[in-house]
């Protein structure tokens, strides 16, 4: 277990940044952006979290909310070490397929008592969907990082797959929150000229 006894160490009063295996990066290196990402998209599930806590009808979501910030924590622990290091220490920190497979059983539940789509969806409606469509977008921004990592360097594949999965999740929460769907505003092409 992590044990903080100091917050600031200032090692990183430089610009560079440690990664879990103590190799030195630039604060703006892609791996570092990566996990930087990640870390954002974490911050905002969790206003999610306390925008769909309020009511027992959203109380699974926030249930699924939690289990995903602490994946969020695993992937970030995952980019924070490059793969060739984790074959040689043994490391186990890697997003798995179990992972992966947990949000699509989420995503398949949540999107049987939805309205099927006739167009794409305006973010928004309720709070919640609203915080839910807001995470969503960040994590696509985490999502772009981590494949623009990818094409520098190897990434796990799991990791790949979970981010991918996980603003699909977002998505479908947050339709669930504005009354399964029913009260989703949808894009009206050309509707605001």
């Amino acid at each position: 277990m992590v044990k903080l006894n100091k917050i600031y160490t200032r090692t990183g009063d430089s610009g560079e940044t440690g990664l879990g295996d103590g190799t030195r990066l630039a604060k703006h290196a892609p791996r570092v952006a990566a996990y930087g990402e990640v870390d954002e998209a974490n911050a905002v599930i969790g206003l999610a979290v306390a925008a769909v806590n309020g009511g027992a009808a959203h109380s699974q979501l926030a249930e699924i909310l939690r289990r995903v910030q602490n994946d969020l924590f695993d992937l970030g622990a995952d980019l924070c070490v490059p793969e060739q290091d984790k074959e040689e220490q043994g490391s186990n920190l890697r997003m798995t397929s179990d992972q992966v497979t947990a949000l699509e059983q989420d995503i398949d539940r949540l999107n049987v008592d939805l309205e099927p789509l006739t167009s794409f969806v305006l973010p928004g409606g309720s709070a919640a969907s609203a915080h839910l469509h807001h995470a969503r977008t960040v994590v696509r921004r985490a999502e772009r990082a981590i494949v623009s990592l990818a094409e520098q360097d190897t990434v796990g594949g799991f990791a790949l797959q979970y981010i991918n999965r996980l603003s699909d999740l977002l998505f479908v929460m947050a339709r669930h929150t504005n009354d399964k769907g029913t009260g989703d505003a949808l894009w009206r092409p050309g509707g605001g000229r």
